[in-house]
């Protein structure tokens, strides 16, 4: 593959949301982040809207996430100089009439926040307007599900982490002293099937036994869905679910996010939300730190020594669609940064 493309989707995949922080993470205090490999400042307004901005003051650079919350902007604790949501300069204290004020200095990042995280929208070019941003259903129909988002910062680049989630059969192997992945034959046939926003990678002649399925989906942001069955002894709603989405800090960093979720309505709600955070939580965590150790322990450039066989048809397929989706956005910038 063209080196240049394998670099832009180390960074990241842009023309994209992504989830950066989890709703709780931000309050009046600003927090400066690193996703995409951008430096980042995120604060909530007076309003309790989350304001997101690139974290640097224009007049020294100055990182934008050390300075004060003025509710509708941020004083930069340098020199004061103030810098509104929409990255508009709105003050600079220290001079009168200085010519930066009224002007767009700072890069602005469209937000929303959706079902506990806060997501980025991260344009192709600066100028493009963001795309729709869809959920799965077992997040936007909340009398049907009941859901808990788990975060966590993993030391390895984000493509591991999604081809972690679209490998079903290292659920046999790497999680089979857990509480839910030890039943089910331990070799199997993998079929893939297209679905309208991305495909399912699954075990052929096997379902409802492990982790036997996972589906991509491309609607805004990448997403992963899959379930696991249950035994009745860890609560009611059937098979546990989850979303998952990777947001890349940096070449070697990522944030993870999990929504785990039942479909539990009254009293079995309040009873299963009751159990996951008294029983079932510890043991979530446990396996997603399984997980975490494998991934930030790989072999180094742990691709170019890979020898993919038939279970890897899922990952292989996930490769191809984000590098020729990469190849699309380079080509889309080259061409933005020649009308100039």
């Amino acid at each position: 593959m063209d080196s240049a493309v394998q670099k832009y989707l180390d960074r990241g995949l842009q023309g994209l949301w992504y989830p950066v922080l989890a709703s709780w993470e931000v309050q009046s205090t600003p927090v400066g982040i690193t996703r995409l490999g951008e430096q980042i400042v995120v604060w909530r307004d007076s309003n309790g809207q989350v304001q997101a901005l690139e974290d640097r003051c224009p007049h020294r650079g100055a990182r934008l996430s050390l300075g004060w919350n003025l509710g509708d902007r941020i004083a930069c604790w340098y020199h004061g100089v103030e810098v509104a949501g929409d990255g508009v300069v709105k003050d600079v204290p220290a001079v009168e009439r200085c010519p930066l004020i009224g002007q767009r200095m700072v890069l602005s990042y469209p937000v929303k926040e959706a079902y506990g995280a806060i997501f980025l929208w991260f344009g192709i070019t600066a100028n493009q307007e963001p795309e729709a941003l869809v959920f799965p259903e077992e997040l936007t129909d909340s009398e049907t599900y009941s859901h808990f988002l788990c975060t966590a910062a993993w030391r390895c680049n984000y493509q591991y982490a999604l081809e972690n989630v679209m490998d079903p059969m290292h659920g046999t192997y790497l999680h089979s002293t857990s509480h839910s992945m030890a039943q089910g034959e331990r070799k199997a046939e993998m079929v893939l099937d297209p679905t309208s926003s991305g495909f399912i990678f699954r075990k052929e002649n096997q379902r409802g036994v492990n982790f036997d399925w996972v589906e991509l989906g491309v609607s805004g942001v990448y997403w992963m869905r899959l379930s696991i069955p249950y035994q009745k002894r860890f609560g009611p709603g059937g098979p546990f679910w989850i979303v998952s989405m990777v947001v890349p800090e940096d070449n070697d960093n990522c944030r993870v996010f999990f929504w785990r979720i039942r479909r539990v309505t009254g009293w079995q709600r309040d009873l299963w939300r009751f159990m996951y955070r008294n029983r079932l939580e510890k043991l979530h965590w446990a396996v997603l730190e399984q997980d975490r150790l494998l991934l930030e322990n790989l072999a180094p450039d742990a691709r170019t020594y890979e020898y993919l066989y038939q279970h890897d048809v899922g990952l292989s397929r996930l490769r191809r669609m984000m590098q020729k989706t990469a190849q699309t956005q380079l080509a889309e910038r080259e061409t933005q940064h020649a009308l100039r």
